[in-house]
């Protein structure tokens, strides 16, 4: 079920205020009477609050986390353009913010969670699961309270976002500023530079090895090659469904993230997690490497790491959902068991990587 709640003032990290601030969100499922079922997800940057759609290799009926057994939730992010207030969010004389839209962060996402949290009378989380962007906003939460989260898993993420990360947004904010339409007042403006942008960024999440399998052309060309359109679709698959203030705003938001930012430090930052904490890396992740994972894990007390073989890079996350499932149950269920191995193989054939089309990869 979609559902909004309003909240009159909002003021942000940066001591900016949103007013009138409006925060779409999905729920499945009923909170029991013991309060003790909730299952909240963060999700990653371009996606929306519907995560038995974009996630339902893990969400859904039968599946790891089942509405049937669940209180499902998944908040959309702050500046996002799926329901939460964002860049096209009018102002008071009715036009979008767009580019006048604040600067906002993980840890303002953080205490955006705690309104809905509040606002569904729940006191306790079983299991906050979240990925990229949303592992970032889910340690922010897991810092600013403790207390709250019993089961915290966190799929390839980190603890500060990487210059390499930084590069790469940036590359791709500065197609957006280069198409001339962006900044001139209206919503579709800076379309065409989304999908530049786009296709930059997927290469940041997917690996040398996926593209060699799955979008290599079969026959000698000199021209129209299959990995070209690959990502001309993909860009324009992406412009059709968000807009390019979105974008730049939750770039800007994923460059903020420190959760030392304030605070003595990263690691004693971490070191308040009270949660029992699985942290995953997938193998072949450019765009977050798995030693951030490691790192996230050796800082946190009750904490175990896992990775991931797989040949789909950053986006395993949403691929790989029979071993994370697995790896799930594993910690959720059976306690870590300490002779288990320490790198789970993808169960996906190498025949089937050409059959498993990654053009419905739409909610990175």
């Amino acid at each position: 079920m979609y559902s909004t709640i309003n909240k009159k003032e909002f003021v942000l990290e940066g001591g900016e205020v949103i007013q009138n601030l409006s925060i779409g969100f999905h729920t499945y499922g009923k909170l029991n009477s013991k309060k003790d079922n909730v299952i909240w997800v963060c999700h990653a940057l371009t996606a929306n609050s519907d995560v038995l759609d974009w996630w339902h290799g893990l969400f859904g009926a039968g599946k790891q986390f089942n509405p049937e057994k669940h209180f499902i939730v998944c908040v959309n992010s702050l500046g996002s353009c799926y329901g939460t207030t964002g860049p096209a969010s009018p102002r008071e004389n009715q036009r979008p913010l767009l580019e006048y839209f604040p600067l906002v962060t993980t840890r303002d996402v953080a205490r955006l969670f705690d309104v809905v949290k509040s606002s569904l009378g729940i006191n306790s989380i079983k299991t906050l699961i979240a990925s990229s962007l949303g592992g970032q906003q889910a340690l922010e939460w897991s810092i600013l309270n403790p207390i709250l989260i019993e089961n915290l898993i966190l799929i390839a993420t980190n603890a500060r976002h990487s210059a390499y990360g930084i590069a790469f947004n940036e590359s791709q904010r500065l197609a957006i500023y280069s198409d001339d339409t962006y900044g001139k007042g209206g919503i579709e403006g800076g379309k065409k530079g989304l999908k530049t942008a786009r296709s930059l960024a997927l290469l940041s999440y997917r690996s040398y090895e996926i593209y060699d399998r799955a979008q290599t052309d079969q026959e000698y060309r000199v021209d129209d090659f299959k990995a070209a359109s690959y990502q001309r679709y993909q860009g324009e698959k992406l412009a059709n469904r968000f807009n390019a203030y979105s974008y730049v705003a939750l770039s800007n938001m994923m460059d903020s993230h420190n959760v030392g930012r304030g605070r003595d430090s990263i690691e004693g930052a971490l070191n308040q997690i009270s949660a029992k904490t699985l942290v995953v890396g997938i193998t072949s992740d450019c765009l977050f490497p798995t030693r951030e994972q490691r790192y996230i894990s050796s800082h946190i007390r009750y904490s175990e790491y896992a990775e991931i073989t797989s040949y789909y890079g950053h986006d395993g996350f949403l691929i790989e959902t029979e071993k994370l499932t697995e790896l799930i149950n594993d910690f959720l269920h059976n306690g870590f068991k300490k002779n288990r191995p320490t790198v789970f193989k993808s169960t996906i054939k190498k025949s089937e990587l050409m059959s498993r089309s990654l053009s419905g990869l739409t909610y990175k």
